[in-house]
């Protein structure tokens, strides 16, 4: 079974939305301006950064652009080009197919059948 994993959260300006999510929930957000990108903790971490809570998740959040207009659950795959096939073949479609993130893992983005925009990882 394929798991939340992470989640994305746009913005249209990048100080309003930080400090909005920083004092309305104690999150903690770390900019990386070379990816354009802001790691987000919602929860404490272990000693590889992953979420040290059961059930937790911690996320990110970029500028709103492309197919990403609105909060996005992302979900860890084991095989994110089987995931995409998968995908099709079911009635959803690839909205934005397997992108390299640095040497984390690659990611992808594809619609539901509803319409929703769903975020695909696989680690590397």
């Amino acid at each position: 079974m394929d798991k939340v994993v992470h989640f994305e959260v746009p913005y249209d300006d990048a100080d309003r939305a930080h400090a909005f999510y920083r004092e309305a929930f104690g999150w903690q957000l770390r900019t990386m301006p070379q990816m354009g990108y802001t790691m987000v903790t919602t929860t404490p971490t272990d000693e590889s950064g992953r979420p040290g809570e059961t059930g937790g998740i911690n996320g990110g959040m970029l500028a709103r652009q492309g197919p990403i207009t609105s909060p996005v659950i992302t979900i860890g795959v084991e095989d994110l080009d089987e995931s995409l096939a998968r995908v099709e073949k079911l009635g959803g479609s690839v909205k934005l197919g397997r992108q390299p993130v640095g040497d984390m893992g690659f990611s992808a983005y594809v619609t539901d059948t509803e319409g929703n925009l769903i975020g695909l990882w696989q680690n590397a």
